[in-house]
């Protein structure tokens, strides 16, 4: 039977007859979705416009018109009539009357109606002061009468709205923001309601208010098909209910799925809050772009009028190569090419995220649409890019969420697709399996200080569920997944067996301390047998906290965070052993020696700037040649200068000077040749271009020897750029933290510090070690990500560590300076 046929049956104003056809549409069970809906559309206007002529026979002066979710033609098997009778005032009575026929039959049929009685001029004076209101005659459709009385009102409320939008905008972003903190995320919800949650069925209404604006436009991808899926969902869910209700409780949920010819529950659930997400991204986007508009149009028409005949420039401010921020966004720089740079997409990620602002929705398209895949393994800089953008604390969640919209994550981590929109049936989880493990990479960046390797403490953040997406025991499963990601991503074999051990093993700090006898040496015993070092110990730990937290508020405690804490304590001093003895120092090459012996004839500064390259993948590894970190970036620069003070502030104050970002940094003191007599330091460290190309090396030496002899004063001039140029930050990193590793070695102090890695950081430093009276014997540095791990070893004047109480004021004294 089609449409017409049905709506032909149902003519006339006999309840009974409607009544039947109705009840034969939502029973065929061939017919559903969208066709559906709209043949009950049809099939009610029908019915409706009968009434209305059976009642009146005035065909002026008044009509009848659908509004809301009925004029879109959106009925889903249980939803209301909003109906508006519309007249021109000239008869009240006869107006109340037909209202009495035409509301009666549809209560008698125990169908909801929301119906209203108003002149166009009362339509508009309500519309003027309600918002819902308004929003309703937007999508008003004429049913019967005065076709002419209802197009003047269309016409009046879009031409109202348009007028009225910067002032009505703001009022509906504010209404979806109220709801979406009453209701909760939809995508994220166990139980959501359709309709109201964010990210439901309001919002994509709201979305095409805006559209209607002319202000701002939501993006269109995927928006309709988003729409029709909930709109689908509600439609199974009303007949499985029989009731009209949007909210999807959980006893309804196999039912629905069934009659959606879903495989499950958990199928549902993903269609649901991946149509959910299109949503929610696309209303980031629009509502960014209402407030740009918004913020543009409140500048002095005589100020625009005199910038660029009426439309100021948009300040471009850079962030990274190829990255720059324009107008609160981060955008690409005109002379990007992502189709020759595969790594862009990270870059403009971590520079987005670390300066708390959203990618534009431009930007992420363009790389979608023409950057290149990254070889495998991935080169060095896009593992750091990585590892910033997930070290980013909050705003890492929008960016990644921008590149998921645009399909840039799956590219990158082809095994996120498995945990995408992947719902989690446990009460005490607040989030998706995807979202869950973004906040855990959010609640770990905040644990950066507490760890040696802050890199590998991130990724293991965001793989530490990935095995969710596979049968069985998901640490099991993510074990393998994990390591096969971390070489994929760059990690050499050592470290991608630590994210391996990670993934395996991230229950097992919590479920052992609240399990298990802790005063049993065989459980402790257990636990560092599996876990295996002291570093994997310390990372473990904080992954335990990171992930709890992220979990939900029920997942963490003080209880079990003492409990952890204890079972760690014993596990460490099993792992402990002797203490480890000072690190051997290397040989200086022949290079580092013609330099060293060059700087002592000259009683200057030497130095050389070489190209650094990647080392080759070793064939007997799966991933690139095997050490103790990443490899390193950028250059490498050697500088030879005669022992003297003040060394290590002023080689980082002038290359901070000269925008270079120090990735790895070594310094120690290394002997001269039989038959000289003197000391040369020598400074092996990895540098890059925060923008465009290196600096001479002529010019570095020459600062440097003015920064030695003290005519070039690094401190003022560094204030000065920063004040010129103030540094664009997200949300505030964690403070950093300076401490004495205990027995660390026989001959001198060792002071670590973990910090967010920042122009001037190590000139900072070693300005006050300087300051402290102490003697930087040799120093480690290290970027990963945006976190500086350093260690100093120090000594007093005449050599020989410091005393314990002396070594602790000291390295309160350092991270005081750094907090200022």
């Amino acid at each position: 039977m089609t449409s017409t046929d049905v709506t032909r049956r149902a003519e006339g104003p006999e309840p009974g007859g409607y009544a039947a056809a109705r009840l034969r549409l939502l029973t065929e069970g061939a017919r559903s979705g969208p066709p559906r809906r709209r043949a009950l559309a049809e099939l009610t206007d029908a019915w409706l416009a009968g009434l209305f002529g059976a009642a009146t026979e005035h065909r002026t002066g008044v009509s009848l018109v659908a509004v809301g979710g009925y004029g879109r033609g959106e009925l889903s098997p249980r939803s209301d009539l909003d109906l508006l009778l519309l007249h021109d005032g000239r008869d009240d009575k006869a107006v109340a009357a037909l209202a009495d026929r035409l509301w009666y039959p549809v209560w008698d049929l125990g169908i909801d109606l929301d119906h209203s009685v108003r002149t166009p001029q009362q339509a508009r004076r309500t519309a003027g002061e309600d918002l819902k209101v308004h929003l309703g005659l937007l999508d008003a459709r004429h049913l019967a009468g005065d076709l002419g009385l209802t197009a003047a009102l269309r016409t009046t409320a879009l031409a109202d709205w348009r007028n009225q939008a910067p002032r009505r905008l703001p009022e509906l972003r504010d209404l979806c923001a109220e709801r979406a903190e009453r209701q909760g995320e939809l995508r994220f919800l166990l139980e959501p309601d359709l309709k109201e949650a964010r990210g439901g069925l309001r919002d994509a209404t709201a979305l095409r208010a805006v559209a209607a604006s002319w202000l701002a436009d939501a993006p269109r991808e995927g928006l309709a098909d988003a729409r029709r899926r909930l709109l689908d969902v509600r439609d199974a869910l009303h007949l499985a209910t029989g009731r009209a209700t949007d909210r999807l409780a959980l006893q309804e949920h196999d039912e629905v799925a069934a009659a959606l010819g879903l495989l499950d529950a958990d199928a549902l659930l993903r269609q649901v809050y991946e149509a959910a997400r299109v949503i929610s991204y696309a209303g980031d986007v629009t509502w960014r772009e209402v407030g740009r508009v918004l913020r543009a149009r409140s500048v002095r028409p005589r100020l625009r009028a005199l910038m660029n005949g009426g439309r100021p420039a948009a300040e471009r401010s850079p962030l990274a190569e190829g990255v720059v921020e324009q107008d609160g966004e981060v955008v690409l720089a005109r002379t990007a090419r992502p189709e020759r740079d595969p790594v862009l997409p990270l870059r403009a990620a971590a520079a987005a995220a670390q300066a708390g602002l959203p990618l534009s929705l431009h930007a992420v398209r363009r790389l979608a649409a023409t950057a290149r895949p990254l070889p495998a393994p991935w080169p060095a800089e896009a593992r750091e890019q990585l590892v910033t953008l997930l070290g980013s604390g909050r705003p890492t969640v929008q960016v990644w969420e921008a590149l998921e919209a645009e399909g840039l994550v799956t590219r990158l981590l082809p095994d996120w697709e498995r945990v995408r929109c992947r719902p989690q049936r446990n009460a005490v989880h607040l989030w998706t399996v995807d979202r869950h493990l973004i906040e855990t990479a959010v609640r770990a960046a905040g644990f950066t200080r507490r760890v040696h390797r802050p890199d590998l403490l991130l990724v293991a953040a965001l793989l530490h569920d990935i095995g969710k997406g596979w049968p069985g025991d998901h640490s099991v499963a993510g074990e393998t997944i994990a390591r096969d990601v971390a070489t994929r991503i760059g990690f050499d074999r050592t470290d991608a067996g630590v994210l391996a051990t990670l993934v395996r093993h991230h229950l097992l700090l919590v479920e052992t301390a609240t399990r298990r006898d802790l005063d049993d040496p065989a459980t402790v015993r257990a636990v560092a047998d599996a876990v295996g070092t002291e570093q994997t110990l310390e990372l473990l730990h904080a992954l335990t906290e990171a992930d709890a937290l992220a979990t939900g508020p029920a997942a963490w405690s003080s209880w079990r965070g003492s409990l952890v804490a204890d079972l760690v304590k014993r596990v460490a001093s099993v792992l402990a052993g002797d203490p480890p003895g000072e690190p051997a120092v290397a040989a200086p090459t022949a290079e580092q020696e013609r330099l060293a012996v060059e700087a002592f004839r000259t009683g200057g500064p030497v130095l050389a700037l070489r190209a650094q390259t990647e080392p080759p993948a070793d064939p007997e590894q799966d991933g690139p040649a095997a050490g103790t970190g990443p490899e390193p970036l950028g250059v490498e620069l050697l500088i030879a200068v005669p022992d003297q003070a003040g060394v290590l502030p002023a080689v980082a104050g002038v290359l901070a000077l000269h925008r270079l970002t120090v990735r790895t940094a070594e310094l120690r003191s290394v002997p001269l040749p039989d038959g000289v007599d003197g000391s040369v330091l020598l400074l092996d460290w990895r540098v890059a271009a925060q923008y465009g190309s290196l600096p001479q090396a002529a010019r570095l030496r020459s600062d440097l020897v003015r920064a030695l002899d003290g005519t070039l004063d690094i401190a003022a001039r560094l204030a000065e750029r920063d004040a010129a140029h103030p540094r664009r930050r997200g949300v505030e990193p964690p403070p950093p933290r300076v401490t004495v590793a205990p027995a660390a070695s026989r001959l001198a102090t060792v002071i670590e510090v973990r910090a967010q890695d920042a122009p001037g950081l190590l000139f900072r430093i070693g300005r006050a070690l300087e300051g402290a009276g102490v003697r930087v014997r040799s120093a480690h540095a290290s970027t990963l990500g945006a976190n500086a791990v350093d260690a100093f070893y120090v000594t007093r004047g005449g050599g020989g560590p410091l005393p314990g109480e002396e070594a602790a004021s000291v390295a309160r004294g350092l991270e005081e300076s750094l907090r200022g």
